[in-house]
């Protein structure tokens, strides 16, 4: 049974960071797309950040530049650092998984996904 645990979110001031983290069960994450998206309320869900087997990444344009994504082969973990943030940052942020190769952004594409952590940037 796969499951993806994220933990890291929490409350911080514009400007500030955070790291998340997405532990996984059931899975390998060096084998799979891993992802990070988010959902704000009365929003749909938003791509963040994604990184495929090979290494590649894809981020999204609105965080190019203060987000990244990265994998931790050794604790089958994918990191988000989150530098400079912003408070339309505000959002619960989840892991996902999937078995294709292109570090996607559709989210429909993902098969597996976590719980959501808050992540909440005051101004």
């Amino acid at each position: 049974q796969v499951q993806l645990v994220e933990s890291g979110g929490g409350l911080v001031q514009a400007g500030g960071s955070l790291r998340l983290s997405c532990a996984a069960s059931g899975l390998t994450t060096s084998a799979y797309t891993m992802g990070w998206f988010r959902q704000a309320p009365g929003k749909e869900r938003e791509f963040v950040a994604a990184i495929n087997r090979s290494g590649s990444t894809n981020h999204a344009d609105s965080v190019k530049g203060r987000f990244t994504i990265f994998r931790d082969n050794s604790k089958n973990m994918v990191d988000l650092q989150m530098n400079s943030l912003k408070p339309e940052d505000t959002a619960v942020y989840y892991c996902a998984a999937r078995s294709g190769y292109n570090p996607s952004g559709t989210y429909s594409l993902y098969q597996y996904w976590g719980q959501g952590t808050q992540v909440t940037v005051s101004s």
